[in-house]
């Protein structure tokens, strides 16, 4: 392999579903955030400000039974179309963690995993963050598994089709004649503008999103950006939900579709974001609003899970690509999604500079 393609039939010992990982309870929240923004310089104000988030619900992120919803949904669709393996979690900042998983793989037996990182888009923390924690991982492994990574399915038929049914399913809750007049805003996590600029996750995200509301044939949409919470002082990326609102309310808009485009599955900055601060602002200003669902265990999202699993076990695979950019890389440039922080950039599994 010289290439971002691998055109080799790999064999495989289990697939390994990396996630993010969240708090299960009060007692969770202060040490799952040390995990989260170890190595940032972020003042203990504002880590208590964060952790005050979690106080809303109890302590608990809603991504921890959702991505366990998914690794069910997972392991079935292996079990009835095979490959029949074996399927691991682990997560960057809580249990399971992703070392002791590595740990418990490598006892098993497993010398060779296919990582499903639970993200579509490439962005730094979407990518190479997880990649960098799977080299590290690794290090506490005294003979850890191979790992290759599923490419990113932004543009694939399945996470199209699923994303699509989620925001079908929810403008069939408004009248029939007035959908066409219905704003449809696509969210994603906003990033620095810095950062951004060193990676394809706009590019990425208007191409999903032009894909998702031509499927539906429904072509009053915008993307705009949330969760813009954390306490850097450079320029992010917009527009923001708010403004959003705001242009479709201008417009004359009275319902709209929020479809959370950037999140596979539903957690702390998706419910409280959406589902209570931008439907408050909604409704301040005279807008329906209505939350499309995440792709979470989306039939049709699994079916892609296993379908790129294949990929990788075939020789010169097909790779169904929707759109104009063409299959995202299998394997990483090594300048791709860069953190734009360091100088350096850390170690990461699973690309063309990999550690050998």
């Amino acid at each position: 392999m010289t290439g971002p393609f691998d055109d080799a039939a790999r064999s495989y010992d289990a697939v390994l579903v990396v996630s993010f990982g969240g708090p299960e309870g009060p007692e969770d929240v202060s040490p799952f955030l040390d995990n989260v923004l170890r190595g940032l310089d972020v003042p203990p104000r504002v880590k208590a400000a964060i952790a005050r988030r979690y106080d809303r619900f109890g302590g608990v992120s809603q991504i921890n039974a959702e991505t366990r919803a998914f690794v069910d949904a997972l392991r079935s669709e292996l079990v009835m179309r095979g490959p029949a393996l074996p399927v691991y979690l682990g997560n960057r900042n809580w249990d399971p963690l992703l070392k002791d998983t590595m740990r418990t793989m490598a006892a098993e037996g497993v010398r060779r995993a296919i990582a499903c990182i639970t993200s579509v888009f490439g962005s730094y923390n979407g990518c190479r963050k997880y990649r960098e924690d799977l080299f590290e991982a690794s290090q506490v492994v005294e003979d850890p598994p191979v790992i290759d990574r599923l490419r990113l399915g932004f543009n694939h038929p399945g996470f199209i089709e699923a994303m699509a049914g989620r925001v079908r399913a929810a403008l069939e809750r408004l009248p029939t004649e007035r959908r066409p007049e219905t704003a449809l805003v696509f969210t994603a996590h906003s990033l620095p503008e810095a950062m951004a600029k060193l990676n394809p996750y706009q590019a990425q995200l208007a191409e999903s999103c032009a894909l998702v509301a031509s499927t539906l044939g429904h072509h009053g949409w915008e993307l705009a950006y949330q969760s813009r919470n954390a306490p850097y002082g450079e320029p992010w990326l917009g527009p923001e939900i708010s403004e959003a609102f705001m242009d479709a309310r201008k417009r004359g808009v009275k319902d709209v579709i929020v479809a959370p485009i950037g999140f596979v599955s539903d957690h702390l900055e998706v419910v409280l974001d959406l589902d209570i601060e931008a439907r408050a602002k909604a409704e301040e200003i005279g807008l329906n609003f209505i939350r499309a669902a995440t792709v979470g265990a989306h039939p049709a999202y699994v079916r892609m899970m296993r379908d790129l699993i294949i990929e990788r076990m075939t020789v010169n695979p097909a790779r169904p690509a929707l759109g104009s950019m063409g299959p995202a890389p299998d394997v990483c440039r090594a300048d791709c999604c860069l953190s734009g922080r360091t100088a350096s950039p850390k170690p990461a599994l699973c690309g063309t500079d990999a550690p050998a």
